[in-house]
């Protein structure tokens, strides 16, 4: 995959994702929702932290299972059921995902909801990449 990372100086500038990502590839991965169920399906991790590393570590396992990276990521959506404390914890996050993702940032979205599937689940996170 190619992946322009888009950053317009009209917009505010951003900081760990991009504002939007031009991707062209010939495989389309479609990530379905990750919680941080471990390969048993139990719940692990008691905060948000934990549950979004291993979240991500959930989704990163899936795509390259699929055959792509990181950095094929286009697009991924974090649903958190506390988005105040996602903002408080942001730089802890952002670390996470540099350390497990690097630093091309796909487009994303952070949106609040009420609860998830699982309801000790604190963060879900999906996406789509665009391979080679």
């Amino acid at each position: 995959m190619t992946a322009e990372r888009v950053n317009p100086p009209g917009l505010a500038p951003p900081v760990g994702f991009s504002h939007a990502v031009v991707a062209t590839g010939s495989r389309l991965v479609f990530l379905a929702g990750q919680t941080a169920l471990d390969d048993g399906g139990k719940l692990v991790g008691d905060t948000l932290p934990e549950q979004f590393e291993r979240a991500l570590g959930n989704l990163l396992s899936a795509l390259r299972a699929a055959g792509g990276t990181p950095a094929d990521l286009a697009r991924v959506t974090v649903y958190a059921t506390d988005v105040a404390e996602y903002r408080v914890q942001a730089s802890q996050l952002g670390r996470i995902w540099r350390k497990l993702a690097g630093r091309d940032y796909p487009a994303m979205a952070v949106v609040g909801i009420v609860r998830l599937w699982d309801e000790r689940a604190l963060v879900e996170l999906d996406g789509f990449a665009v391979l080679p």
